[in-house]
């Protein structure tokens, strides 16, 4: 076998696929700017208080850790590679169907409510799914990139959110908003059901074979067909699974930390909400650059070696964040954020789907659905009670040492670029 090349090597269906889950991740983007932007109209129209507004959120997560575990699952009991296309079309379906409805039918405060379910549950089904499913079309020795590349979704989501938003509401109400998420969704479902077939994905693995590079998987597609649990039972029996829940939580936590009160301390430094706002976004301009440099850079220095570096930026960046006092100095240091911000997560979902291919869904599913869940209702929590009781400053330390303490799992982690893979697993059945 040849070793890695630095110029990523693809089947062109490949690439298709990859600008295909791209756009899914950038839906999901979406997907989660639209109820920050269209809050304000929804208390006012609602006449809902904090405690309520705050209550969408947690609806908006319960869905989401069980769609995260529930697809991540089911997408390994009906099969990988092709096979995927099915549970992650559903997942999809959900989340389209879901901001439909809402257009349609959230005409009380309880049904909008009711409605952010199955949002919940699409997010979080259809990530892991998202992830696994580009990794089984491109050559192992690229995995990095191609899901570094698949995330830049986030960022360029995130941007084109605001734009979006701005253009619906200027000839429209915040229900019309909704309406972008099948917009996007349906072009992407047909497009992913034409592609994603048994036939084109074995031109991809006879593409890959004839250039001496590694499948992503030794077959096509693979299902359990023993205990209903045993893709659980093969994700949590690793080692490298259990322990990138662990170090995601704490970027997940950090994140967290970071994000919901940095426009707040912007206008505390004297400037408007809407630059302040504008500001909050701005590690998204640089974001794309760490997801793509770091995820292919991990292909050929390896993951730990990758997410090391990772540990470090981001812990020096959110200490610099100490020091915003003005908006060049906001600019600067956000821009510096951006270059680590999102490229720890692309690399560690590379990591688990070299450390187990055939459960890769559910190992995801779980990471996405612990990690994300349990950050997302402590992390702000905590971090309001240490910003009131002691400023800032301490804030950004804490949050520093939160993610250093990234490197102890990272310790536990084997390291899987160049690691060989196993020739067969008992309870598959091959198709």
């Amino acid at each position: 076998m040849r070793g890695p090349a630095w110029l990523p090597r693809a089947h062109p269906l490949s690439w298709v696929t990859l600008a295909i889950t791209t756009c899914a991740i950038l839906m999901t983007a979406v997907d989660g700017g639209i109820l920050p932007a269209v809050l304000p109209a929804i208390q006012e129209e609602f006449e809902l208080n904090s405690t309520q507004a705050g209550l969408i959120n947690s609806v908006f997560f319960a869905g989401l850790i069980v769609g995260a575990l529930m697809f991540g699952w089911v997408s390994d009991r009906i099969g990988t590679g092709y096979r995927r296309t099915w549970t992650w079309n559903v997942a999809m379906l959900i989340g389209i169907l879901g901001g439909a409805l809402t257009f349609g039918f959230a005409g009380s405060f309880v049904a909008f409510l009711l409605l952010r379910i199955p949002m919940g549950i699409s997010r979080g089904g259809s990530e892991p799914v998202n992830v696994a499913l580009v990794s089984e079309w491109w050559p192992k020795e690229h995995r990095g990139f191609a899901v570094g590349v698949h995330h830049t979704g986030f960022p360029f989501g995130q941007f084109l959110t605001g734009a979006l938003i701005a253009v619906v509401l200027g000839v429209a109400g915040w229900r019309e908003a909704f309406l972008l998420i099948p917009l996007l969704g349906i072009p992407i479902i047909v497009a992913q059901t034409f592609l994603g077939t048994r036939r084109n994905q074995q031109r991809v693995y006879d593409w890959i074979d004839r250039r001496g590079l590694t499948r992503p998987l030794p077959e096509l597609s693979v299902r359990h067909t023993g205990s209903a649990l045993a893709p659980v039972r093969e994700a949590l029996s690793n080692a490298n699974v259990r322990w990138s829940v662990v170090l995601i939580f704490l970027f997940l936590w950090a994140e967290a930390g970071a994000v919901t009160f940095l426009t707040g301390q912007l206008v505390d430094q004297g400037m408007s909400l809407a630059l302040a706002a504008l500001l909050s976004g701005a590690s998204g301009l640089t974001g794309w650059i760490g997801q793509v440099v770091w995820g292919a850079w991990s292909d050929h220095a390896g993951r730990k070696f990758a997410i090391r570096f990772l540990v470090i930026g981001w812990a020096v960046t959110l200490l610099a964040m100490i020091f915003i006092s003005s908006p060049a100095s906001a600019w600067i240091v956000l821009l510096a954020w951006g270059l680590f911000r999102n490229a720890p997560f692309p690399v560690v979902y590379a990591l688990l789907i070299d450390s187990v291919p055939r459960s890769a869904g559910t190992a995801m599913g779980i990471m996405i659905g612990i990690a994300l869940g349990l950050s997302g209702v402590l992390a702000a929590a905590v971090s309001g009670w240490i910003i009131d009781g002691f400023g800032f400053p301490v804030h950004y330390v804490v949050l520093a040492v939160i993610c250093l303490l990234g490197l102890i799992p990272l310790a536990m982690i084997t390291e899987t670029v160049g690691a060989g893979r196993r020739a067969g697993q008992d309870g598959i059945k091959t198709g």
